[in-house]
């Protein structure tokens, strides 16, 4: 396996951690908070922590845009495409 197979693999699996974010973030929209020590909560955790230090820089410069009660995370179609992109070159 060469150095940017490795690389578009790590790609590929940040993409699905930010998959795995959003299905998360609706879990809790629909269903409400996750229970403290449940694995609901558990793995919301894990994954706000791997994937919130990529969303946060591009979140500063581009908010959430606000459209009527809800806000879309700009932030994150923005890391998304571009790692889409970067994967598409590689």
């Amino acid at each position: 396996m060469g150095l940017l197979a490795l690389v578009s693999l790590v790609l590929l699996l940040v993409q699905l951690l930010l998959v795995v974010r959003v299905v998360l973030d609706w879990s809790v929209m629909l269903a409400g908070p996750a229970m403290p020590g449940s694995a609901r909560s558990k793995a919301l955790d894990v994954i706000y922590k791997i994937t919130e230090p990529m969303l946060a820089p591009v979140r500063k410069v581009l908010p959430p845009l606000r459209a009527g009660g809800i806000s879309i995370d700009l932030a994150f179609i923005v890391v998304f495409l571009a790692i889409s992109i970067i994967r598409s070159f590689l």
